[in-house]
């Protein structure tokens, strides 16, 4: 059985634009975050 997963990510973030590509380590937000939810 496959499992799918809905990761939901604001561009707009007031507090911090672009959030989801912000690098972290050489590597945007968001795939550190889809690499936690593997």
């Amino acid at each position: 059985m496959k499992v799918q997963v809905y990761i939901p990510s604001r561009m707009a973030s007031t507090r911090l634009p672009g959030k989801p590509l912000a690098d972290i380590n050489g590597l945007p937000m968001i795939c550190h975050v889809v690499n936690r939810a593997n």
